[in-house]
């Protein structure tokens, strides 16, 4: 597997990467959630799993093959933080 992002925690099978953003708000909230449906967009790549509330994001980002985390999914998982940091 790729170098995992800081912050993020791979999971079982299949084979998953896991992350929890807090925000101050529900604002800093729906700001990261609409950045991340442009980022999405953008790429191809949709999150297989998001839910929210109204100073959180959980993300989990399934590996694109279904078998192994590679590059491209840890490239995603950078792309999200970056996001979340911008804020």
């Amino acid at each position: 597997m790729a170098d995992m992002p800081a912050g993020w925690e791979a999971r079982g099978k299949p084979p998953t990467l896991f992350r929890r953003f807090a925000f101050g708000g529900y604002g800093e909230t729906r700001a990261f959630l609409d950045a991340l449906a442009a980022l999405s967009e953008e790429t191809g790549i949709h999150p297989q799993n998001i839910n929210f509330g109204t100073t959180y994001a959980n993300v989990t980002l399934e590996a694109a093959d279904g078998v192994s985390l590679n590059e491209a999914d840890t490239e995603f998982a950078r792309r999200i933080d970056a996001l979340a940091e911008g804020r």
